[in-house]
């Protein structure tokens, strides 16, 4: 009998505290005392997002999120730049051909990460473009996009917007997103708000917000203006989750207690740790500019990534991430993300030590763990 721990970017553990919040009766949705809750999420998530500008929450998966971006922020027929560098940037370009947008694409070799410049000539050579896509944190292969940088760039078109894929990394590595011009940000609860999956959140600033009550794409559920208009009267437009909102409430206490500079230094830490561990066994990483999220390995020659999560996954508890795509049974991920310490990360790295052991890799025992040590015992 083993003990599940999850070091998957998404979903993350949950802590004990919030599952016990969520296990108790429900209340209707209606009512001043849920809309008290709701209140206490719109304001928290300003804090997280770093906005002062509201942060809707939608009943949905993440994707939801960038679909409700796409289809508020343009009309068929109009264009888009989308970065694809794994999965989740091809997800902004399937969304945006479903609603009829023209896409202009940068393609990104798998572990790299889209540049400024190649953003400038992107928006130089096609002026049409209206809005730019980006991931933060390209989830499938953990490489993390300079969207700080990006956003000075497309500040050079005035017309131009700069939409963010936070899904897998906001609140947990640094991301400001009204001091860094971002127009809109998108994220969900099963990452580093250490929720179960089924909300997503959008931001807007003033400019975007104006783009939206031009544009003609069909929406319903996802149109963001009721959002934004039941907001105003401290609501939603439809039946929320109440269950993951109550949730939310308080793992958004728990993330202010911390407070976002620290939690941005727990996760960096973490982070530095797991790579160095990894390293440190003589195996490869994926990204050349790693996030603070996620970590993706390289799988030895010899050993199937994909056999490899699985005997540990269902011979100690321990849960890593696959491949996606053309990287599936190539590399194994190790999220260092939302409800997770120190400890947890020596756990994973002494479980990761022992199943390539077993495996047939040579290993020195405990140098992974070692290294993941030094890395802490740094610290102040």
């Amino acid at each position: 009998m083993w003990k599940s721990r999850l070091f998957t970017p998404g979903p993350t553990s949950v802590p004990e505290e919030i599952l016990l919040e969520m296990a108790k009766p429900l209340i209707h949705h209606r009512t001043p005392q849920f809309r008290k809750i709701l209140v206490e999420c719109f304001s928290g998530l300003k804090e997280v997002f770093q906005t002062k500008e509201e942060v809707i929450i939608l009943t949905s998966s993440g994707t939801a999120a960038m679909e409700a971006a796409v289809s508020n922020l343009l009309s068929p027929g109009e264009r888009c730049l989308v970065v694809e560098g794994g999965k989740f940037g091809e997800r902004w370009r399937e969304i945006s051909v479903a609603y009829g947008i023209k896409v202009t694409s940068i393609m990104v070799d798998w572990g790299k990460s889209v540049t400024p410049t190649q953003i400038e000539e992107a928006l130089r050579k096609e002026p049409e473009i209206k809005v730019v896509f980006t991931t933060l944190c390209e989830t499938s292969t953990g490489a993390h996009t300079d969207v700080r940088s990006i956003s000075e760039v497309i500040k050079r078109f005035p017309e131009v917007l700069h939409v963010v894929d936070g899904i897998s990394s906001l609140g947990a590595v640094e991301c400001r997103t009204d001091e860094w011009g971002i127009d809109v940000m998108v994220s969900a609860s099963q990452k580093a708000f250490m929720l179960p999956p089924g909300l997503a959140f959008i931001s807007l600033n003033q400019r975007a917000w104006h783009r939206v009550a031009e544009r003609k794409s069909p929406r319903y559920y996802l149109d963001l203006a009721a959002y934004r208009k039941s907001l105003e009267k401290e609501d939603t437009p439809y039946t929320p989750a109440l269950t993951l909102i109550i949730g939310l409430a308080g793992a958004l206490r728990m993330m202010k207690a911390e407070g976002m500079e620290n939690i941005w230094r727990r996760h960096a830490i973490l982070a530095e740790a797991t790579r160095e561990a990894v390293r440190a066994l003589g195996l490869k990483l994926l990204a050349e500019t790693p996030s603070n999220a996620v970590t993706a390995v390289w799988a030895p020659e010899g050993v199937d990534a994909e056999l490899l999560t699985k005997v540990l996954r269902d011979g100690s508890g321990i849960t890593f991430a696959g491949g996606q795509g053309k990287l599936k049974g190539k590399i194994f991920r190790i999220a260092h993300l939302g409800w997770i310490d120190q400890f947890e990360i020596l756990e994973a790295i002494a479980a990761l030590e022992v199943q390539l052991a077993k495996m047939g890799y040579q290993v020195v025992p405990g140098v992974g763990v070692g290294a993941a040590e030094k890395v802490f015992l740094r610290q102040k």
